[in-house]
């Protein structure tokens, strides 16, 4: 495996010190599956204890993206002045904080309060987790191990439908939404004893404590090598600054970042991961428990599918998982629109059975493409001077999206229809295929240097 300096690593070797990165700074990214997949099985019973309409359920659901949105580029500011590992550490104490508003909301603007500050939270892991990951790990392992962030989420979103599942009979969606406090204080101890990131020390200028954690980084290769590697980069590159991401030279990796963040999103991904237990009631799963059961049954081929991911990311490449990934989503959201039109003419006599099939291959399809690889690539491809800046601007992108989707989703099967839905996402599908196609650049295997010498 190479070093930013070419540096060798002997094959299949991984350190101790990495493996615990990706573990720590990954509980971030369960907390980030939690908060997100938990509000699909809370929302049933919170509807019952605050009657509340259509648009005020979305803002419920959607109010997590939005603090997201907003926080995310607060990340970005973090990130570059205090480093990735104080991002992580915030990230931590803020869910834990909020999670514990929730669970003790007694009216429906606290829930949504508490809600907005869970979404602080992922916003700061989202930004700070992934980066971390990248900029402490060799660049042979980089896309898998980035890659299990994202298996924290699917594991997080699995837990979080298994909790609700388990607590649907006593309707107990405090607990539901409270649990999430736990880990939050995990992520944020465990990053306290984690060292900060090689490359974001050479840019304070720290060289003995960015020589040593690259010494554990790669215990066979040569620090002082990769260090006079990363300081003669920083140098060429200089410091960067948020006007910079309006410079021409910034642009085409921007685009790429930007437009990868929003496509994972209005395909449809956090419609189906929010709203899954009413998509499955649509469909004729008619009790709470039933649905619950099926999402449940979704969030674990959830998990499964990203291994995929884990598996080809460094073999395969980037390129091939988001063209093949992505043209199975356009096909299954096609087949889930007609079957949802066909069901609403009274032809269709087996939707429950094609909306779950649909789903658990829609969930395949994107667990080893747009999922993992979006977050890789919005962490690798810019350089150095500029990556919080650009990778803030790429995760409120992300999430400003996600926002949109979550918000008009119940809406829009309300006055359009599922049928008409799955297709806008199908549509959207198609797009996010030409967009990849014409767009996004292969970085399998190389440093994070060499990918920023790329747009260069």
């Amino acid at each position: 495996m190479t070093t930013a300096t070419g540096s060798s690593v002997r094959q299949g070797e991984v350190s101790f010190f990495v493996a615990m990165v990706a573990t720590i700074a990954a509980i971030g990214g369960g907390l980030f599956g939690y908060d997100t997949g938990v509000i699909s099985g809370a929302i049933l019973y919170i509807k019952k204890e605050f009657p509340i309409d259509d648009a005020t359920e979305g803002l419920v659901v959607s109010a997590v993206t939005a603090g997201a949105l907003v926080s995310a580029m607060v990340a970005g500011v973090l990130a570059d002045r205090g480093g990735r590992r104080l991002t992580n550490i915030a990230a931590g104490i803020v869910f834990a904080v909020a999670s514990l508003l929730c669970a003790v909301a007694n009216s429906v603007s606290t829930l949504i309060a508490g809600r907005f500050l869970v979404g602080c939270g992922i916003g700061l892991t989202s930004v700070g987790g992934p980066m971390y990951i990248a900029e402490a790990s060799p660049a042979r392992i980089r896309g898998t191990f980035v890659s299990l962030f994202q298996l924290a989420v699917t594991v997080g979103i699995l837990l979080a439908y298994i909790a609700a599942a388990l607590l649907a009979p006593s309707a107990a969606w405090r607990w539901m939404l409270g649990l999430a406090a736990i880990p939050g204080l995990l992520l944020a101890v465990g990053m306290f004893f984690m060292p900060e990131s090689p490359r974001w020390l050479v840019k304070q200028g720290r060289r003995v404590d960015a020589r040593a954690v690259l010494t554990q980084i790669d215990p066979h290769g040569n620090p002082d090598a990769a260090l006079a590697q990363l300081e003669h980069d920083l140098a060429a590159e200089g410091q960067g600054t948020w006007a910079d991401l309006l410079r021409r030279t910034l642009r085409p990796a921007l685009i790429v970042g930007i437009g990868l963040a929003v496509f994972q999103q209005v395909t449809g991904i956090n419609a189906v991961i929010y709203y899954a237990p009413q998509i499955f009631q649509a469909a004729g799963f008619t009790s709470d428990l039933t649905s619950l059961a099926a999402t449940t049954g979704i969030g674990t081929i959830n998990v499964l599918a990203t291994f995929i991911a884990i598996w080809l990311v460094d073999r395969a490449g980037r390129r091939p998982l988001l063209i093949a990934g992505v043209l199975g989503m356009v096909t299954t959201l096609t087949v889930l629109g007609l079957a949802f039109r066909d069901a609403g003419s009274g032809t269709a006599g087996s939707l429950g059975l094609i909306t779950a099939v649909c789903l658990a291959a829609y969930i395949v399809f994107f667990a080893f493409s747009l999922g993992p690889i979006v977050w890789l690539m919005i962490s690798e491809i810019y350089p150095l001077r500029n990556r919080a800046q650009a990778v803030a601007v790429s995760t409120a992108a992300n999430w400003g999206a996600n926002f949109l989707v979550s918000l008009t989703f119940p809406i829009l099967t309300n006055r359009l229809g599922s049928s008409h839905t799955f297709f806008i996402y199908a549509a959207l599908g198609v797009v996010t295929l030409i967009f990849v196609i014409a767009r996004v650049p292969e970085t399998k295997g190389k440093t994070l240097e060499e990918i920023s010498a790329l747009w260069r």
